[in-house]
């Protein structure tokens, strides 16, 4: 039996170009969040992109929003399990983001002496796993390879 390859997605392929600033990297970090959840890649872009639509894509618009709010789009997503759960993972996720990096992916990066620091810094915020990480950090590693130069 073959082992399914996982397809892995880069942020150009959406539009972002995540090292412009914080829009495009709060993008990114937004979708890898999803790409994370137990749910099809197709599932979590169809989403992603309703959070856009929806103006959800800053860290304070998804704490100010009900979680009911949320879950509605997640549903509307495909999320048909676990919307109420990723909804409030969400905002734990974001107040910790806007309370230690004044809501700035950036902040964090420029903050992080290596990737291991940043991906530690990752990890930390509520529903970011190991993948999270490796997924939105795999876009930010020319950022610390300038650094080195």
């Amino acid at each position: 039996m073959t082992k399914k390859v996982r397809k892995t997605h880069t942020a150009a392929e959406f539009g972002l170009d995540v090292l412009s600033g914080d829009t495009d990297m709060f993008r990114w970090f937004l979708l890898c969040y999803l790409f994370g959840k137990p749910i099809r890649s197709e599932t979590a872009v169809a989403t992603w992109q309703l959070f856009i639509d929806k103006k959800l894509d800053t860290p304070w618009a998804i704490v100010e929003a009900s979680e009911y709010d949320l879950a509605r789009v997640l549903r509307a997503g495909g999320y048909t399990r676990y919307q109420h759960v990723t909804a409030r993972g969400l905002q734990a996720c974001m107040e910790r983001l806007i309370r230690e990096y004044e809501g700035s992916l950036l902040l964090m990066l420029e903050s992080s002496q290596d990737e291991d620091e940043l991906t530690k810094r990752l990890r930390s915020l509520y529903g970011v796993g190991v993948k999270v990480a490796e997924i939105f950090t795999h876009e930010t590693e020319e950022a610390f390879a300038r650094r080195v130069e």
